[in-house]
């Protein structure tokens, strides 16, 4: 058999927080490396990197298996997950509604799970794989023996169809026991194919030792406590000779990932900008061109000096109108207005105007910003560039203890289906790793504190960059053992993705449900509804961001201002 006859299908990226440890760019160079055609994401119960994943394998001309693990909780059955693969734009829209119900249900924000009803409600356009080491159906036979297992696959079978198989790992060479001896005679006696998969958390056996202290640094445990949660050293990337060599004794299961592969054609793919509709708003450039031209008679009666140069200030305002309308985002203009305007009249401090949307005639007229434009000097094209196409991006400032007041009230008007916050990755950053590893190999505290307090506390700062800037950083490397033990584990889980957060100010308002656009995520501590993209990938999938921005000086002032 070719050694490119095998895909990886199962694969944890960073993204598994706290137990994957494979880079996006390490999957796209393992298939080069290999000539495999394609990879796939395998995720616990999230889609976070699935855009990046998408647009990385595109890049390298090969095709991405969108795919996540989810949690299947029913009454007659023992816990477990199933892997589900996107075939087509149907099957991701329904695993984002999957993985969505998950965390949205009653009770799951700690341990998201879905059931067995929702997944036949929303099985179109999606492959079923059994599960692996900790699958509903693997952990069934165990507990409770074949019978209860060939129920679950009965009723998989039943509603995935020919996009139904069964899952066969090896951890050892040749190794059979009960539960592969019952999937290979029941793949025989019911016709349901094989597909060979691997548990794979790091991409080769040198990272064992740092996936193993990523779990130990999860786990708040040392690398050497015995009562914790430890993965195998053969939970890697296995080259396709690997995997071909490992079940030689079931060929079938090998080729099948390739049949597997080829009903994956989706990958998604960056999309232009979607507005909602405001309702009572028929035409939005001739709403927009209305409420300008009122708000300008306005501050002509307000301003001498800008009504002597009325001509002037009639012209930009036309111009400014027509690269709106012609870009499409009058719409976008009046949504802002609409809220600002909402919290002014609630008494709700709002910023006079920041960064290049106070170069806006219209936002002045609008009463979006308070600056006008042409009396400084500011220029439109910082903001909006006919020649430039970008969404337009305005830095709302609202007083921080009434910010939550305004997103409320957009979550009214537009829907609490279609208004979200924005997740954002926390990584493992140099001075934070380095304290996390010297823990984990339980070493002093004061040893961890010390490398940490060699390496300049500034954005982006990496161990490399930290060796450059402090010469007693790198001297240290160099001459102490345990120094250059920590730094060396340290350099290899730098980056890695391990928690999520919110967007400081960051508000997605869909023209629809946000889980028809990507997957949502509830914040445990706060039960905060957020995007499970980054704002990066939130606007590649077509949604647009709106900065609602809490900022304490507004507070301050206003209660100055009470006060006297």
């Amino acid at each position: 058999m070719s050694t490119n006859n095998f895909i990886h299908i199962r694969n944890y990226t960073q993204f598994s927080l706290s137990s994957g440890a494979l880079r996006l760019n390490d999957l796209t160079s393992f298939c080069r490396e290999n000539n495999s055609p394609a990879i796939g994401i395998s995720d616990k119960g999230n889609l976070f990197g699935c855009m990046e994943f998408s647009v990385e394998c595109i890049k390298s001309g090969i095709q991405p298996i969108v795919s996540c693990n989810l949690n299947i909780i029913d009454q007659n059955y023992e816990i477990g997950d199933v892997l589900f693969s996107v075939c087509n734009s149907k099957g991701y829209e329904n695993l984002s509604k999957l993985v969505s119900l998950s965390f949205l249900g009653k009770n799951r924000a700690n341990k998201p799970f879905v059931t067995i009803e929702e997944i036949k409600k929303h099985k179109e356009g999606l492959i079923c794989l059994s599960g692996g080491d900790d699958g509903l159906v693997k952990k069934n036979f165990l507990y409770y023996g074949k019978d209860k297992s060939l129920e679950i696959i009965n009723i998989l079978s039943l509603n995935f169809g020919n996009n139904f198989y069964l899952e066969i790992q090896k951890n050892e060479f040749n190794e059979i026991n009960k539960y592969l001896d019952f999937l290979i005679n029941l793949s025989f006696e019911k016709k349901i194919p094989l597909v060979a998969t691997n548990e794979n958390y790091f991409l080769n056996k040198s990272k064992f030792e740092s996936h193993d202290a990523l779990l130990s640094i999860s786990q708040q445990k040392y690398i050497d406590s015995e009562n914790r949660k430890k993965a195998s050293i053969n939970s890697y990337l296995k080259s396709p000779k690997e995997m071909i060599e490992l079940f030689s004794d079931i060929p079938e299961a090998i080729s099948n990932t390739i049949n597997y592969a080829k009903k994956c054609s989706f990958f998604l793919t960056e999309k232009e900008p979607k507005l909602p509709k405001i309702n009572g708003i028929k035409d939005e450039d001739l709403s927009l061109k209305n409420t300008s031209i009122h708000g300008l008679n306005a501050i002509f009666k307000k301003f001498s000096y800008v009504k002597k140069n009325k001509g002037t200030y009639i012209q930009r305002l036309n111009y400014e109108l027509g690269i709106i309308s012609r870009m499409g985002y009058a719409g976008y203009f009046l949504i802002v207005a609409d809220f600002i305007k909402w919290a002014k009249k609630n008494n709700i401090p709002v910023g006079p105007g920041r960064g290049s949307g106070a170069g806006s005639l219209v936002a002045w007229t609008l009463t979006i910003t308070d600056i006008d434009p042409i009396r400084f000097g500011l220029l439109f094209e910082r903001f909006l560039n006919p020649e430039r196409v970008s969404m337009p991006d305005f830095d709302v400032d609202f007083c921080m203890e009434k910010r939550d007041m305004v997103i409320d009230y957009v979550s009214k008007k537009y829907g609490s289906e279609s208004v979200s916050q924005i997740a954002t990755f926390g990584t493992m950053a140099a001075r934070a790793v380095v304290r996390d590893v010297a823990r984990a190999l339980g070493k002093p505290y004061a040893l961890g504190d010390r490398i940490s307090k060699m390496i300049p506390f500034a954005p982006g700062m990496t161990l490399d960059k930290a060796q450059e800037e402090q010469p007693i950083f790198a001297q240290s490397i160099k001459s102490d053992t345990e120094v250059r033990e920590i730094v060396d584990l340290s350099y290899k889980l730098e980056g890695i993705a391990r928690n999520v957060g919110k967007h400081a100010g960051g508000v997605v308002i869909a023209p629809g449900s946000i889980s028809d656009f990507c997957p949502v995520y509830v914040d445990r501590q706060s039960e905060s509804v957020m995007t499970q993209y980054d704002k990066d990938d939130v606007e590649k999938i077509g949604l647009v961001k709106f900065d609602f921005l809490g900022l304490r000086t507004l507070t301050v002032i206003d209660r100055a201002v009470k006060s006297i």
